[in-house]
């Protein structure tokens, strides 16, 4: 069964990261860190696939990721060529990027977020790896990431490579991912939780307060303070997190709309920065300022649109890519809610349903982890991107 509470976590998450791109808002990455919530998803769900299918989740976890990448180059490779951008090997990173792959002036900035694809992709790299260590000391492996950012913005390792300095601001919520996968989280006691939630949210918000950077209070700016931040939320969205949210599908249009999201996440995220980056220069050319709120809603509704169209046209990759059978539009034949102790079938196209641990926790083995011999199946959380 689909738990459609962490299918709007991911919904809400998409979004806004879309509407923080168009509008600039700072506010908006500490009222929600969606990117840091993203990971987070993706991790439960990497842990979920290896402990169903071993090592060989790695092979599909890419699967599901890099066709929708190619997709998109396919389209601006070609583009970047043609207006300056140099031919070299490097350009076959935009097969397998793990590293930035190159583009041009107009590039650059609108395929600026295939760095989320760059770190899932060494995410999921790490991730076997990563989840072996977790098994055994769970509160180190967790730690890990976040001892290593501090120690990096405190200036103890002032030569700490990009990629690392990355693993250290999100790849300590892809490991909480690990623990809600495992159920740690749920089984935490809310006067420990509580207390570690808001230790974490104040050493953020004190180092934001007083290390604020070119955009302000912008947790995009600020790492350590993003990191903090933002696994205080993880914590309470996804230790404290219900068994369903059933009044997602109460009204079908609500619920349809989230389902798309779900299934068409890459490509909304992929997608949505060049039309951001080409409608900025053209509204204020009609004499709309990017602080004008007539201008901002026409631009996030214009940006919408057209994700809508590109995602019609090439969203149906990430059926293919998933094996599923490809849809227009995701989510045609949603059944109606069900309560939360009757599982709903799936929609078209849908994995099998599996057990979720959201109602009986997993068989434990060390620390509270699930053993990888036991029988089980991974919760049915699609994480493609965000």
């Amino acid at each position: 069964m689909r738990n459609r509470y962490l299918d709007l976590l991911r919904f809400l998450a998409i979004v806004r990261v879309v509407v923080y791109h168009v509008t600039g808002w700072a506010t908006l990455t500490l009222v929600f860190p969606a990117m840091s919530v993203m990971f987070a998803l993706a991790g439960s769900l990497m842990a979920a696939s290896l402990q169903r299918w071993g090592p060989g989740a790695v092979v599909r976890r890419l699967r599901r990721l890099l066709p929708s990448l190619w997709v998109v180059a396919a389209v601006f490779v070609p583009a970047m060529l043609l207006t300056g951008l140099p031919l070299s090997p490097k350009v076959l990173l935009w097969i397998f990027p793990v590293a930035d792959p190159p583009a041009n002036g107009w590039g650059a900035i609108a395929l600026s977020v295939i760095w989320y694809l760059r770190d899932y992709l060494w995410f999921v790299l790490a991730s076997p790896v990563a989840l072996w260590l977790f098994r055994r000391a769970p509160v180190p492996t967790l730690v890990a990431p976040y001892a290593v950012l501090a120690a990096a913005e405190l200036g103890l390792l002032p030569a700490l490579p990009g990629a690392l300095h990355h693993f250290g601001l999100y790849f300590g919520a892809w490991l909480l991912g690990f623990a809600h996968q495992a159920g740690m989280l749920r089984r935490l006691a809310t006067r420990v939780l509580v207390p570690v939630a808001l230790a974490l949210a104040a050493a953020g918000a004190a180092w934001i307060v007083t290390h604020p950077g070119p955009r302000g209070y912008d947790l995009n700016d600020n790492p350590l303070g993003n990191a903090l931040w933002s696994a205080a939320f993880i914590l309470v969205l996804l230790g404290r997190a219900p068994a369903g949210a059933r009044w997602v599908d109460r009204r079908a249009v609500f619920g349809r709309v989230v389902t798309v999201f779900n299934r068409r996440a890459l490509t909304v995220y992929l997608w949505h920065m060049p039309f951001v980056a080409a409608l900025t220069p053209l509204v204020d050319v009609v004499g709309w300022s990017h602080q004008d709120p007539l201008g901002l809603a026409v631009r996030v509704v214009l940006v919408f649109a057209l994700v809508a169209v590109v995602t019609a046209l090439v969203g149906w990759v990430e059926d293919v890519a998933a094996r599923r059978p490809p849809e227009l539009v995701p989510g045609g034949s949603r059944p109606a809610p069900t309560g939360a102790g009757s599982p709903a079938p799936p929609g078209p196209g849908a994995p099998p349903a599996p057990a979720t641990a959201a109602r009986s926790g997993p068989a434990t083995g060390r620390a509270g982890v699930p053993s990888p011999r036991a029988a089980r199946d991974p919760q049915t959380v699609e994480i493609s991107a965000g």
